[in-house]
């Protein structure tokens, strides 16, 4: 059983490339999202998942109210740029 940090991280750390590919799923709403550890190091453990709009929009259009994608969608809605946040003079090109 681990009982300290450093205890935690070392394991971690010796045992990353088996650790990565372990797969997390973690309710989030009605559903269980899956993350996958993208990264170990000595300060912390990375998670990650990437959200397709358009996996973002179908949720919407379903009635999912309180899952990931509806926490996404409302948190860029919703975002209102401060003005040290807007690049002035900075064309962007797609």
């Amino acid at each position: 059983m681990i009982n300290d940090v450093d205890e935690l991280m070392n394991k971690a750390v010796d045992n990353k490339q088996g650790i990565k590919k372990e797969k997390l799923e973690i309710p989030i709403g009605d559903d269980e999202q899956n993350f996958r550890i993208s990264g170990i190091g000595k300060k912390a453990i990375k998670i990650e998942k990437y959200i397709k709009y358009d996996e973002i929009m179908t949720a919407l259009a379903e009635g999912k109210e309180n899952g990931l994608e509806k926490i996404l969608f409302d948190i860029v809605n919703e975002y209102e740029p401060e003005e040290e946040d807007v690049d002035e003079g900075v064309e962007y090109v797609e």
